[in-house]
């Protein structure tokens, strides 16, 4: 997966800390980082290792670049 300035190697608290619509997105998908008491998973691993379908794992990555869009990120 690739996402807009390399936030996939980012990990997953501090990514939602900065764009909350990320772990909405993910919600939707049923990854429940929101609630996780970790969240050093990497955002790209987060995604990865949920065994979703390349479609669901593509819409994933494209609402997030265009979420990141919408804010100039």
């Amino acid at each position: 997966m690739k996402f807009s300035h390399e936030l996939g190697d980012t990990a997953i608290q501090e990514v939602m800390q900065k764009y909350p619509v990320i772990g909405e997105i993910l919600a939707r998908y049923d990854i429940g980082c929101t609630t996780c008491k970790v969240g050093i998973c990497l955002l790209k691993d987060v995604v990865a290792i949920h065994g979703l379908s390349p479609e669901a794992e593509a819409n994933i990555e494209q609402e997030i670049n265009d979420h990141l869009a919408e804010k100039g990120a």
